[in-house]
């Protein structure tokens, strides 16, 4: 499962960073990062994020993410592999039994999803923004099990 969350991690920063317009291009792209796919896989990993085909600037059709607004294109990306090793985690605040997980632009949604997967004892549910993930906390739980729990999807949380 951790591949599978990896290459979906993978394809999300490439298809928000780079224009890809068919599933040869992404396959291409795809194996340079080191996942080696079949056509079939890909399709069904972009039907399970809702990828669709939109009109770019430059008029060429291109894959999108659901909300593009969230994945803002840049000129020059980074490797998505690069991209990926860091989190995406800013910080952390706690008020009751609710949370609040800043993200730098474009990763709440994803590391929410991983929350959510992570199946975190103390978390209820989370509710992600662009950069905000709202994080419900059972009553009773101790922050310091909270951060706990969460680093085995947010590893640098405890820096």
């Amino acid at each position: 499962m951790k591949i599978k969350n990896s290459r979906m991690e993978t394809l999300k920063m490439l298809i928000s960073s780079k224009e890809l317009g068919s599933q040869e291009e992404l396959l291409q792209a795809l194996e340079k990062e080191g996942f080696k796919l079949t056509q079939a896989t890909l399709s069904r990993d972009l039907k399970q994020l809702k990828v669709a085909k939109a009109a770019s600037m430059n008029g060429k059709y291109v894959y999108v993410l659901p909300h593009e607004t969230m994945y803002k294109r840049i000129p020059n990306p980074r490797p998505a592999s690069e991209m990926l090793q860091t989190s995406g985690f800013v910080s952390i605040n706690f008020s009751g039994n609710m949370g609040v997980i800043k993200t730098r632009p474009g990763y709440a949604s994803s590391i929410a999803y991983n929350i959510d997967d992570s199946d975190i004892p103390e978390i209820i549910g989370t509710i992600a923004g662009d950069d905000t993930i709202f994080i419900v906390i059972k009553e009773g739980e101790k922050y310091e099990d909270v951060i706990n729990g969460l680093s085995m999807v947010i590893p640098n949380i405890k820096d």
